[in-house]
């Protein structure tokens, strides 16, 4: 029997904007997952952070309203609207009832296209920024990771900044600067819209075409990110943080993009390595087996361009040397000698029976498909996946491994009470 999967439906308006709407009874309500392609790879020169701080103030007024309305409107309906940054993406999710889809729409176009960005809600989101920021600093863990990015991609590459900016470029920011880089990044040809829920898709796709089709603004043209170099040596890096009782170790490379054709065995070899279960191999020998650190995992990021393979531990300041070692110890030998069967066959069980689990609510499906969206990955990728996941072999996965993991070309970056 052939597998339907979510088929969602899709529409192209006439100035570029996309829809994607999945009709789902599981409860009386919709969740919205609305995407820009103006991320922080946008940030003009010397202003990292710019559209971090749009996303904290895109919503505090519009050319129409004030912020006192917009807020007041949301808490009569129970909506809370929730504003992200990525490398690549500008976005706002939410869930409301069915009765309120028209409305919130309405209201998304109209903060995402006209934005106000008063001076008064300006000064307030600094604020908070920067707190923020004075926060981070203080963060072992976000210290280490954003030192081992800036060093695999260089302090001037998109992925190498950081996406909040820094204290000097929150301060310098200007209504008139935030509101050009709007002009400049945000037109409705870098939109995609998806809708999953107790929804009509044709009303939907009406409400869509009326409140967000008479938006005008030319596509920017597209950033060229550059494509990083491959680390050539070990580099370890120490950023003492003597008041702290735990180090943050950050531990990485480059890797690959999402379109590569090694997508596939690679994911499946960092589920092996650092995900499944409870860390993965990682996790069963420094965490279980030697007890050294409080948490143990690898990320797989690929992207437009190639993304970061990161293992991050956090261990006291005495086993920062043993920990780092037994990371190169379990590199070396999933290069030497790759996974098993066992491990393969385990981990493309878990991979595919999480995914039900990953689209059991409106709001996990409607993520999945702005992915699959922004990817290119096609609007029957849920059904596709288990056969490209059935189809990796040892020899695929071994052959990653070999290729892109080598101790001695390691990016480390240790930060906390320790001083190497």
């Amino acid at each position: 029997m052939t597998t339907r999967g979510l088929a969602p439906a899709r529409t192209v308006l006439d100035n570029g904007a996309v829809i994607v709407a999945k009709e789902s009874g599981k409860t009386p309500a919709v969740s919205i997952n609305l995407a820009l392609r103006a991320g922080s790879i946008g940030d003009p020169p010397g202003a990292a952070g710019s559209t971090y701080l749009l996303s904290q103030t895109i919503d505090r007024g519009t050319e129409r309203r004030p912020a006192s309305e917009i807020a007041e409107a949301l808490d009569d309906r129970g909506i809370t609207l929730s504003f992200g940054v990525t490398r690549h993406l500008f976005s706002v999710v939410c869930t409301c009832l069915a009765p309120d889809v028209e409305f919130v729409l309405a209201l998304l176009a109209e903060i995402v296209s006209m934005p106000s960005v008063p001076e008064s809600e300006l000064a307030t989101r600094k604020g908070e920024a920067v707190t923020t920021l004075r926060q981070d600093e203080d963060n072992p863990a976000i210290r280490a990771v954003e030192r081992l990015m800036s060093l695999l991609y260089g302090s001037e590459h998109p992925y190498g900044r950081p996406a909040r900016g820094t204290i000097a470029t929150i301060e310098a920011a200007t209504r008139e600067s935030l509101l050009d880089l709007h002009r400049q990044r945000f037109a409705p040809g870098e939109l995609s819209v998806v809708l999953v829920g107790d929804l009509d898709v044709q009303h939907v796709f009406d409400v869509a075409r009326a409140v967000f089709g008479s938006w005008s603004a030319p596509s920017p043209r597209p950033i060229d990110v550059p494509h990083p170099a491959p680390a050539a040596e070990r580099r370890r890096i120490v950023i003492p943080m003597m008041n702290k009782s735990q180090a943050d170790i950050a531990y990485g490379f480059t890797t690959i993009t999402r379109s590569d054709p090694s997508y596939f065995p690679f994911w499946l070899m960092n589920n092996v390595f650092g995900q499944y279960a409870l860390g993965g191999r990682l996790g069963d020998s420094i965490r279980e087996r030697q007890g050294m650190a409080y948490y143990v995992s690898s990320t797989f990021d690929p992207n437009v361009v190639e993304g970061p393979l990161l293992i991050r531990a956090g261990v006291s300041a005495a086993n920062v040397d043993r920990a780092i070692a037994s990371i190169d110890e379990e590199i070396a030998a999933l290069v030497r000698d790759g996974i098993t069967d066992k491990e393969i066959a385990e981990s493309r069980q878990y991979m595919i029976g999480s995914m039900p689990r990953a689209l059991e609510t409106n709001a996990g499906i409607a993520q999945f498909l702005q992915t699959s969206e922004f990817f290119g990955l096609g609007e029957d990728y849920d059904v596709r996946l288990p056969d490209r996941l059935h189809a990796v072999t040892r020899d695929q996965v071994h052959d990653v491994a070999r290729r892109f993991l080598a101790p001695e070309r390691a990016t480390i970056v240790v930060a906390g009470p320790y001083e190497g």
